[in-house]
């Protein structure tokens, strides 16, 4: 719970927070360092065990650092939404259905983009 209004975060808040702020640096964090950047009051061991969540998750890395850790992000924001799209794709049976309802979904400028991308790549090996 929140501490001021005694309400729940939304699921993923704190991850989105920490992630953001190790995407922020210009190297790898320790928790100490990350939670100075995070604007929620947050205990130490609150963003450990964040970002030890987020490496079990492979989205940090982490090294050693003195007694400790020191965690950097495996991807910016979007390579991270790429992984999440390709999870959800993984999860389905019929992985043309996901595509087909996904592409018929996009907004003609998103279909203008993604065809261009397509059209850049050339051919692809099955």
């Amino acid at each position: 719970m929140t501490e001021q209004h005694g309400e729940r975060r939304p699921a993923g808040e704190l991850e989105a927070d920490v992630l953001a702020a190790l995407w922020a640096a210009r190297g790898p964090l320790t928790p100490n360092e990350v939670r100075d950047m995070l604007t929620a009051a947050l205990a130490r061991t609150t963003v450990t065990t964040i970002l030890t969540r987020l490496y079990e998750k492979d989205l940090v890395t982490r090294t050693r650092k003195g007694r400790g850790y020191a965690y950097a992000p495996v991807t910016d924001g979007a390579g991270l939404h790429a992984r999440r799209m390709h999870a959800e794709l993984n999860r389905g049976e019929d992985r043309g259905s996901v595509l087909a309802r996904f592409v018929s979904d996009l907004a003609p400028e998103d279909e203008a983009v993604l065809r261009s991308l397509l059209e850049s790549e050339g051919p692809t090996q099955p």
